[in-house]
């Protein structure tokens, strides 16, 4: 573990947040990833991991406090705040302000409500320290309603009891775990660096300690191969936790990461879309005694409107999955493609006569056909990594 440097050298923040932080401040408090091993991943993997100073993420803090102020005193001297005042705020800053003053100014329009600590995983920080940058963001920002990081279970397993009721105290109310897999083969495939025990146990001490928890599940990361095993063994650990979200991210292979070497060298083989539907039909019907909310929020993810609460959505979740299932071979490459392309979200759009157009064309410009459209779907998801 690398301590931060000596000097502070101004605002931060990291590459990435969970989709559902897209309105929240971010936070800096580490950088990059302690593990960093993941080869599925590819963040962080020339990047040196360091734990920030708390001097510099309250520093960070201050300088977002002091333009939430100044944002406050325009819209007060002027009931709102056109464009014409911010573009007079940006060419009265220092340069190197610019971008805090960006940062406070999404903030502010999109009502303050929440914060994320960076990077990958916060909860790595000593817990006095984290108590601590808790304590001044709920100072500098009192009408902050939630408080949320990444962690890696390891991490978690590793925190007392009385430690993680203090963090949970001091105001972190929520909690990303990327389990990915409950199947210990495919987590030892891919260096997870957890196993499906060590899961089950942070997940529940996060519930313990009344901290919200979402767990990220990968479909397809168990490959052809371990497809099933991969359903029904994360379907068994959600089941032990009864998370509060369980996110789907499914795995796409970009050329930087690790995974990807197995993939072209053929010793990974890659569940097709229609193996994929099939692996998460399995994993919805034997999840079991929840009361999760499931969710879809990820581009990647081949069905947008895949949601809904357990146990009373189940069945409305599985209908989806056996539609698509039950088209003919030709409308679901038609759906496949749309989907990627991003002009599709759900299946209803098939019956969108402009939309399916734009597709078709596509579809007949390219002659796709069962043999090569997968390969042409997996292209177009990098677009999105």
């Amino acid at each position: 573990m690398v301590a931060s440097e000596e000097h502070y050298k101004g605002f931060e923040q990291g590459p990435i947040r969970p989709p559902s932080e897209a309105k929240s401040l971010l936070i800096r408090v580490t950088r990059n990833c302690p593990w960093n091993r993941c080869t599925f991943c590819p963040l962080y993997k020339n990047s040196k991991f360091s734990i920030r100073d708390v001097k510099h993420v309250k520093r960070d803090i201050e300088t977002i406090a002091k333009f939430i102020e100044r944002l406050n005193e325009i819209k007060e001297e002027n009931d709102k705040i056109t464009p014409h005042q911010i573009r007079e705020e940006f060419n009265s800053l220092d340069p190197k302000d610019v971008y805090a003053f960006e940062t406070a100014y999404h903030w502010f329009i999109n009502g303050m409500n929440s914060i994320f600590l960076q990077d990958s995983n916060s909860l790595v920080v000593k817990p006095e320290n984290l108590v601590e940058i808790l304590g001044y963001i709920k100072e500098k920002f009192p009408r902050v309603k939630r408080i949320t990081s990444y962690a890696r279970s390891s991490t978690v397993v590793r925190i007392s009891e009385d430690n993680l009721a203090e963090i949970a105290n001091a105001g972190l109310n929520r909690i990303h775990i990327g389990m990915e897999s409950g199947a210990d083969v495919v987590l030892k495939n891919v260096k997870k660096g957890a196993t499906k025990q060590t899961h089950v146990e942070a997940g529940t001490m996060v519930k313990i300690a009344g901290i919200e928890l979402s767990e990220y599940i990968m479909p397809g990361l168990g490959g052809k191969k371990f497809s099933k095993i991969h359903a029904l063994e994360s379907a068994g650990a959600i089941s032990k936790i009864n998370p509060d979200f369980i996110r789907l991210r499914p795995l796409a292979i970009p050329h930087q990461i690790p995974l990807y070497n197995d993939y072209i060298g053929g010793k990974f083989l890659k569940c097709t879309d229609l193996m994929m539907v099939k692996e998460l039909k399995m994993f919805i019907k034997n999840l079991q005694g929840i009361s999760s909310m499931l969710q879809s929020d990820h581009i990647l993810n081949l069905f947008a409107d895949l949601e809904g609460k357990f146990p009373e959505d189940k069945q409305k979740m599985l209908n989806i999955l056996n539609s698509f299932l039950q088209l003919r071979p030709k409308q679901r490459g038609l759906y496949q493609v749309g989907r990627r392309l991003g002009i599709f979200s759900t299946l209803k759009d098939l019956e969108n006569p402009y939309l399916l157009s734009q597709v078709k064309n596509y579809y007949d410009k390219f002659k796709l056909n069962r043999k090569n459209i997968n390969e042409l779907t997996d292209s177009l998801m990098q677009r999105f990594i």
